[in-house]
């Protein structure tokens, strides 16, 4: 039996900021530090064999953090941007009630949480989408650690780890568009040799 952790970041600058954030690369805030170290003493005792993570660094910070509290220095580590959050297209970096002011609450509301209907501009990416580049990378290069006994650490975002959990819970279309990942709150499963999920708890 062996143990996937998954993490969303602590909170970030720009989401203290109430801002689309996608893909541009904001650091955490103190209080986002503070979840990670929260987030580190939930997993207090685990013994990780290899984490995954984002290439952006509130990611990056969430998972050093965790590695600095718990000691798990020279934990290999994989950063690849399949776990990247979706991109916001022309929204990054726009207030989110300035936003709604001006397209209108709904339309706002369809682009955050509509599963396949992505926010304007170039890049911009639904949750499909997100689950497209996402789930091809769990498959490929998580997965398969967790069948063969490892536990693994993942540190990644919103949008990338709602897609995962989708995937592992079966949800639906509809199920996933009320699933929130809380930041610095880390979601265990436990999975046998086949990949079958055994237990899921969440801190």
């Amino acid at each position: 039996m062996a143990k996937l952790v998954l993490v969303r970041h602590g909170q970030s600058q720009w989401n203290l900021e109430n801002r689309f954030t996608g893909w541009v690369d904001v650091p955490i805030t103190e209080l986002g530090a503070e979840e990670a170290r929260r987030a580190a003493q939930a997993l207090k005792g685990v013994k990780f064999d290899i984490a995954f993570v984002s290439v952006l660094q509130r990611a990056k910070q969430t998972l050093d953090i965790i590695i600095k509290e718990n000691g798990l220095d020279g934990l290999p580590v994989v950063a690849d941007q399949a776990l990247n959050e979706r991109h916001y297209g022309d929204l990054q970096g726009l207030n989110k009630a300035e936003t709604a002011k001006k397209y209108g609450d709904a339309q706002v509301h369809i682009w955050r949480r509509s599963y396949d209907v992505p926010p304007p501009g170039k890049g911009g990416e639904s949750l499909k989408d997100t689950a497209a580049r996402t789930l091809p990378f769990f498959k490929a290069r998580i997965l398969p650690e967790v069948k063969a006994g490892k536990n693994v650490l993942v540190s990644a975002h919103g949008n990338s780890l709602r897609s995962i959990v989708m995937e592992l819970d079966g949800l639906t279309k509809e199920q996933v568009l009320e699933l929130n990942i809380a930041t610095g709150a880390p979601i265990t499963y436990e999975m046998d040799a086949s990949g079958k999920i055994l237990q899921k708890s969440a801190a």
